[in-house]
């Protein structure tokens, strides 16, 4: 994925027009190969990227190897939680010890019709950057090979889906994770034990999930479909999970959230119903944001390390960009719990109150 050379676009070839006469489409159909759309047809599709490739189409600069790389573009969902916050410091104290300046994208959102937004593509190409780090990226197999044709080096921090063979990318021990959440209430003498899980089709959440189900085999207790439920990483659809395992005939008496976020609509669907935590039902979260310590009480939580996540993907970034492929395409850095004051033992009688 490393690029050679230092062809301008200028001197790069043919048009975009030129292209797309070739192709026998429109100059905006072109347009839509080159920067990944999605909505263009195969057949189309193919006919414009055999045009690229033969008469040489290049549309930005391409990388030179034996120049030191200034610029990184760090591609995020969104700005606006600690989770971003935490990935943010990561990759500026790692960035400053190399010698890179960042700039930020905005850009993984996805427009009204859910089509995810481009800009990232022509901000990118635009500014000539050296490599891409992609956070919690959502990326379409377009978008991945729009990376591949141009030959951009990137890096995935904690991808959403499985990323395609040969992509680098840096997460978290989600599994253990999840063992280590379900084990600490396993020992505190929990057996009634729910998950709230993100959306199915998330790796982190699947991996987690998988991790408490390990668990509980492991102590020799049956998995109960009921007790697990599914969110989307949010705190108003966790609460209201949650007060769905409140109405179940034995409802549970810890809940495992596999957010920080999650746990606190778990928090606010207990104080609706008159419950205390811990002293009625037990909290785990996952994360370690912030707010698990402003919570009240304060959240036990599995730590997982936003910051050093970011940090070591950037690292990575910089060897790929070099030429010097890591050894294995996925890094995993451990995870941890942090022991705080939302678990206990179990009430000797279960206080839900319907």
């Amino acid at each position: 994925m490393v690029r050679a050379g230092s062809t301008s676009v200028a001197a790069a070839g043919p048009t975009l027009a030129v292209v797309a006469r070739e192709a026998g489409v429109s100059v905006p159909t072109a347009s839509k190969v080159v920067n990944g759309r999605d909505d263009v047809a195969p057949e189309t599709r193919r006919r414009v990227t055999e045009a690229l490739e033969r008469l040489g189409y290049v549309r930005r600069p391409r990388f030179d190897a034996t120049k030191a790389p200034a610029l990184i573009d760090l591609v995020v969902h969104s700005l606006d939680s600690s989770w971003s916050g935490a990935v943010l410091h990561g990759v500026e104290e790692a960035a400053y010890e190399a010698g890179l300046e960042i700039v930020v994208s905005a850009g993984l959102a996805r427009t009204r019709a859910g089509r995810p937004e481009h800009g990232w593509q022509d901000r990118l190409t635009t500014r000539g950057s050296s490599g891409v780090l992609f956070n919690l990226a959502e990326l379409t197999q377009a978008q991945y090979a729009w990376l591949d044709h141009h030959r951009i080096p990137y890096v995935l921090i904690d991808p959403v889906h499985e990323p395609p063979p040969g992509a680098v990318s840096v997460g978290a021990a989600n599994w253990q994770g999840g063992v280590t959440a379900t084990e600490h209430l396993l020992a505190l003498g929990h057996e009634r034990i729910a998950v709230i899980a993100g959306s199915r089709r998330k790796m982190c959440s699947s991996a987690r999930v998988a991790g408490y189900r390990s668990a509980l085999a492991s102590a020799g207790l049956r998995h109960l479909g009921e007790y697990v439920r599914h969110a989307g990483f949010d705190e108003g659809t966790a609460r209201h999970r949650t007060h769905e395992l409140l109405d179940l005939a034995e409802p549970p008496t810890a809940v495992f959230a596999c957010s920080d976020r999650m746990a606190l609509g778990v928090y606010a669907a207990l104080a609706e119903r008159g419950l205390r935590i811990p002293d009625d039902i037990s909290v785990v979260g996952f994360d370690d944001l912030p707010e698990a310590r402003w919570a009240a009480p304060a959240l036990t939580t599995v730590r997982q390390p936003l910051s050093e996540m970011a940090a070591t993907a950037l690292r990575l970034l910089v060897r790929v960009m070099h030429g010097d492929r890591p050894e294995g395409t996925r890094t995993e850095l451990s995870t941890r719990l942090v022991e705080r004051a939302s678990t206990a033992a179990p009430p000797a009688r279960s206080a839900v109150r319907r």
